[in-house]
């Protein structure tokens, strides 16, 4: 897959078959759409092309409500790519952009930069300034310039339409069974293993602490969940601690995991952990022996649920 940091780089004199949006998460909804492009592009011989923007438009047209993402732009890279897209454009996303009419945009972007035969949508699409134009406008534009126009309708799970947003809302509320269900993968964070205070190692927790590579992650609310990471190809299940570590009275928020059986040296290791279920919410404890007792519980809950895994 090849990857353009803007429209302007872009250069392909045949015909393309496109898809656009901010696809936060690249969940099942988005897959719908994707699966669609790269099997009709593919058996046309054209070139599937992704069309997205960084930073979200949310956070540059309406800062008071801006939003946290569900996947950092390496995070949607690799999904896309997994999907058999040829061509992502991750296309900045500003002011001017933002301004452009609906017949500008569909003439100067969609025509005469990326030379569109047929576009893939989902059925609320908008775009063009203030978001004012519609799939029944896009078709209209289609007729006009010639290109087709497909619209994938909503992907529902358990009766439910999927969308970033609730996804978030989900997050939000350490709902992480049905995250997963709207992603179709497990949620995820990626990032590096840092050195703190040790405190875990004193009472037998020992915990790899997570600086997240992305500052702008969506994240899940504080406790404490069931996690895996795979690490030189192996699987290792353990217990993440999202909060602020309030018997500590710390008051900062960190990330901290305790692997089960994973005993190396992950000081300055890039890490992908992966959520499967909350476990509990973040509490204050009366000390650290409390703790400890919380932590060994805790455990004894997650090691169940591996073994439940383990044997579907």
């Amino acid at each position: 897959m090849k990857v353009f940091s803007s429209i302007n780089d872009y250069n392909y004199e045949g015909k393309s078959y496109l898809t656009i949006g901010t696809f936060d998460g690249v969940h099942l909804g988005h897959q719908e759409i994707i699966k669609n492009l790269v099997s009709e592009a593919h058996s046309q011989n054209n070139l599937a092309i992704v069309l997205t923007f960084f930073p979200h438009p949310r956070n540059v047209i309406n800062r008071s409500r801006s939003v946290k993402l569900i996947d950092s732009i390496s995070e949607k890279e690799k999904k896309l790519k997994s999907l058999g897209v040829d061509v992502l454009i991750i296309h900045p996303f500003n002011r001017k952009f933002s301004d452009l009419s609906a017949n500008q945009y569909v003439k100067s972007v969609l025509i005469e930069k990326l030379k569109i035969s047929k576009i893939f949508v989902g059925y609320d699409h908008r775009f063009g300034k203030n978001r004012s134009a519609t799939v029944s406008d896009l078709i209209k534009y289609g007729i006009k310039y010639n290109f087709k126009v497909t619209v994938i309708e909503a992907k529902e799970i358990d009766e439910i339409s999927v969308s970033s947003t609730k996804i978030r809302n989900a997050l939000s509320e350490g709902n992480i069974n049905l995250v997963n269900k709207f992603l179709g993968h497990d949620y995820q964070i990626e990032g590096e293993v840092i050195h703190d205070q040790g405190l875990g190692s004193k009472i037998g927790f020992p915990t790899a602490n997570i600086k997240l590579n992305s500052k702008n992650k969506a994240l899940p609310m504080n406790g404490v969940y069931w996690v895996y990471t795979i690490f030189k190809n192996k699987l290792f299940f353990g217990m993440l601690n999202y909060g602020e570590r309030p018997t500590l009275e710390i008051k900062k928020l960190t990330i901290e995991v305790h692997f089960f059986n994973l005993n190396k040296n992950l000081y300055n290791k890039d890490l992908k952990i992966y959520f499967k279920e909350k476990i509990r919410d973040e509490k204050k404890f009366d000390s650290l022996n409390s703790l400890k007792n919380q932590l060994q519980i805790d455990k004894k809950t997650c090691l169940n649920l591996e073994k439940i895994y383990k044997k579907k």
